[in-house]
This record gives structure tokens, sequence and C-alpha cells, in this order.
């Protein structure tokens, strides 16, 4: 009995199937939770489009909140792999106090073309575009948000907020600070989130390599000139402000005078 036990799922190459399986229900409830939402999506249509028995859903994840929340953990891998080497750069530029500014827009640059990146992933794939889309919409399991926020949302947040308030001179929870960096954020996410209207404006069928490219080496050109702008506002700002109180200390001593006069 042993033995037969061993050939039908051997040791080696046995987790490796098994999480072949795993992935490929994940995948599945991805496109159908995106299609149907979590409510509209059943476990019966997930185990079918996955090629699995529906009993494997259980095996694997309990029930249907626990495949769920193993479709946004995988999500979350998925994106950590595309945004971590970009938001691990950019600490490392902003732990240096003596980086320069170019050093700290390349970083925020580089970020905004992980971001581009992790779009285009999505576009390929209608039903993840979709769940994401739900997921924003708040009308999905409040705990994909939540995973998401701190797992992705916060260290990317975090990360550009930071570039942008060394960069201008404010502080990182200044308003201002986070609008200018949700703005430059938007400039690559209406081509998620308007894809359809994008493509056919620009006559693309697709966002392939060449169209990527040529997105991301505008959107960096912009975000390049804008950041620049915002930096030497800083240093005029602070000129200004050095003028003025020179300024203000001889109208003070002008003023002193003329009392005791």
């Amino acid at each position: 009995m042993n033995d037969v036990k061993k050939l039908r799922r051997p040791q080696e190459g046995g987790y490796a199937r098994g999480d072949e399986t795993r992935r490929r229900i994940i995948d599945a409830a991805v496109e159908l939770f995106g299609e149907n939402g979590f409510d509209g999506a059943s476990t019966r249509d997930i185990a079918a489009l996955a090629g699995v028995n529906a009993p494997a859903l259980q095996y694997y994840f309990e029930n249907k909140e626990g495949l769920y929340r193993a479709c946004i953990e995988a999500l979350a891998d998925d994106a950590w792999e595309i945004f971590g080497p970009a938001i691990e750069n950019a600490h490392e530029v902003l732990s240096n106090d003596d980086a320069k500014t170019s050093e700290l827009i390349d970083a925020l640059i580089r970020i905004q073309e992980a971001t581009a990146d992790s779009i285009y992933a999505k576009a390929a794939v209608p039903g993840k575009r979709l769940f994401f889309a739900r997921e924003q919409s708040g009308s999905e399991p409040a705990s994909a948000t939540e995973i998401l926020m701190n797992r992705v949302r916060k260290p990317f947040n975090a990360a550009a907020a930071a570039l942008v308030a060394r960069i201008t001179g404010r502080a990182v929870d200044d308003p201002v600070t986070l609008i200018r960096m949700f703005s430059l954020h938007g400039q690559i996410v209406i081509f998620h989130v308007a894809h359809r209207t994008v493509l056919t404006l620009l006559n693309w069928e697709s966002v392939d390599a060449e169209n990527a490219a040529l997105l991301k080496a505008t959107i960096g050109d912009q975000t390049r000139m804008l950041l620049e702008q915002w930096s030497r506002e800083r240093t005029s700002d602070a000129g200004s402000e050095a003028t003025r109180k020179p300024a203000a200390r001889r109208h003070a001593g002008s003023a002193a005078r003329k009392k005791k006069a």
C-alpha cells in the first residue's frame, strides 16, 4: 500500500504539482471574481474553469472566502515582484542625505515605470483588471483592500511621497506633497482606467512593448519637467525668504532708531 501511495504522489515533484494546481485555481478565481464579483462567482464555475473537481477548492482553500483571500495574497505577491525593486531603490536613495535632485527624480520615475509595467500586465488579463476595479469600488470583501494596502500600497505611497517631499522641500504629510504625488501617479493610471478609450484614440490594438516604451518615456519626461520646476520653486522660495529676513531686520532697526529719536 505504501508503495502504491508513493507512486501516485511521489515526494519529488508532488508539491510542485500541488502548487501548480493551486495557482491554476487562483487564476481562474481572479478571472471569475473579476467578471462576476465575489457574490456572483460560484465555486463550481471556478473549479470548472480551473479544470479541477469542486472538492479541490475546499482542499486548498477551505471555503470561498479563503479562496478570495488567496487571490489577493497572490496578486500582492505579483505586484511586489514588480514594485519591490523600485521601492527598495527609492529607500536606498532617500537614505543618502547628499542625494542629488536628479537622483531623487530618477528614483521616482523608476517607481512610475514599475507602475506602468503593473498596469500593462493587468491590461493583458481583463479579469485581473476587473478584479482590481471591483476592489477599488468597495463592492468586494474589505479584506482585499486591507491586504493590498498593507503589503503594496502603503510602502508604494510612502516611498513616492518621501521622494516628492525631498525634491520639493515640503513635509511628507503636506497636502500639497500628497496631491502632487497622486497627480503624477494619475498620468499612468488613466491608461488603466480608460483603457479602451486610450487604445481607440491612439489607434492601437494593444499596449505592446513598443507602445509601452513610448508611454513610459513620454510620462517620464513630463514627470521630470514638473519635479524640476517644483525643485526650482523651492530654491526660489528659499532665496526670497533669505532676502526678506535681512530686510525685516533693517526695517526693525530703523523703527527702533526712530523711536529713540
